[in-house]
């Protein structure tokens, strides 16, 4: 089974040198790794042992990143028949993730499959369960019929870690040009529509989690917001906040039930956080043009 990585980069560092020297290790080899880098200024020279003929780098500027764009230019040089998405700061967990990832595409109808996301050390106790509500331990594979019971979520995939099927994806059209989040899902739903599934492998495992302030998650629920407002096609078709709403419950409970409800403010406070950024993302084309730079994490998308 032949496949690329795809990789973008932005003022790259060790973890980036991490990642490559798992990937290395490997139970199944890609047959490149292409790296697009925003701004060559920022780039870290890579150490003579990763520098190979397998990995090869492309320096573009930063008004030419765009979360769709970027990686459709990328997956467009890929002349695999599958590719996999992933961040530089993601970890593969073993030297299983790329071989227990790309099983899922066994099953021919199978149009995407990603990885499960464990949190790291540097998490705190809410991201923990955030990320274990969002990432269960069982593998499932979602497909059109599920949308009743699963909403948003039968559409859910991450290119923290996320693998193709080339014919499939060129066949929904490729990732959406220009968007500032979300173009997995994007992607996601097309190959739904279209009658494919798309693979959560449990057991195909990354590290992946980070520990946000409450401007940082407001501003990342704000371009979330500005997505599902610019997709409203897509997304105005099922309810998401309801989804976040149960999450913040099974979070509540779960402080409650392991005596840790001195945890319940933060979530509270984090909570408000991220819902603020999400409505006022819903609404970014009725508010001042620099009030919505302020508020991204990407004010770059809106020059």
């Amino acid at each position: 089974m032949e496949f690329d990585i795809i990789i973008p980069t932005y003022k790259p560092d060790e973890r980036l040198e991490l990642l490559l020297e798992r990937l290395a290790r490997q139970t199944c080899q890609p047959r490149h790794i292409l790296l697009v880098n925003t701004e060559e200024r920022f780039w870290r020279p890579l150490p003579p042992k990763l520098e190979t003929a397998r990995v090869k780098v492309l320096h573009i500027g930063k008004r030419e990143f765009d979360h769709g764009g970027t990686r459709r230019r990328m997956a467009d040089r890929s002349e695999t028949e599958f590719f996999v998405c992933m961040t530089q700061d993601a970890l593969p967990a073993d030297r299983q993730l790329l071989e227990h990832l790309l099983a899922a595409f066994e099953d021919a109808t199978v149009g995407a499959a990603y990885a499960r996301q464990l949190a790291g050390e540097e998490a705190g106790v809410i991201e923990r369960y955030t990320r274990q509500f969002n990432y269960p331990e069982e593998s499932r594979i979602k497909r059109k019929q599920d949308e009743a019971e699963l909403g948003i979520k039968t559409w859910f995939c991450s290119d923290v870690c996320a693998a193709y099927r080339k014919s499939a994806y060129v066949e929904a059209g490729g990732f959406v040009p220009h968007t500032i989040f979300n173009e997995d899902m994007l992607m996601a739903e097309k190959l739904i529509r279209l009658g494919y599934g798309v693979a959560y492998q449990a057991e195909a495992k990354v590290w992946h989690s980070h520990r946000y302030t409450c401007k940082q998650q407001f501003q990342r629920n704000f371009d979330l917001g500005v997505s599902h407002r610019q997709y409203r096609e897509v997304f105005g078709r099922v309810s998401s906040e309801s989804e976040g709403i149960k999450m913040v419950k099974k979070t509540a409970l779960y402080l409650l039930q392991n005596k840790k409800a001195y945890l319940l403010p933060e979530l509270v406070i984090q909570s408000a956080a991220k819902l603020l950024g999400y409505q006022a993302g819903k609404r970014y084309d009725k508010l001042p043009h620099g009030l919505v730079k302020k508020c991204s994490a990407s004010p770059g998308y809106f020059e």
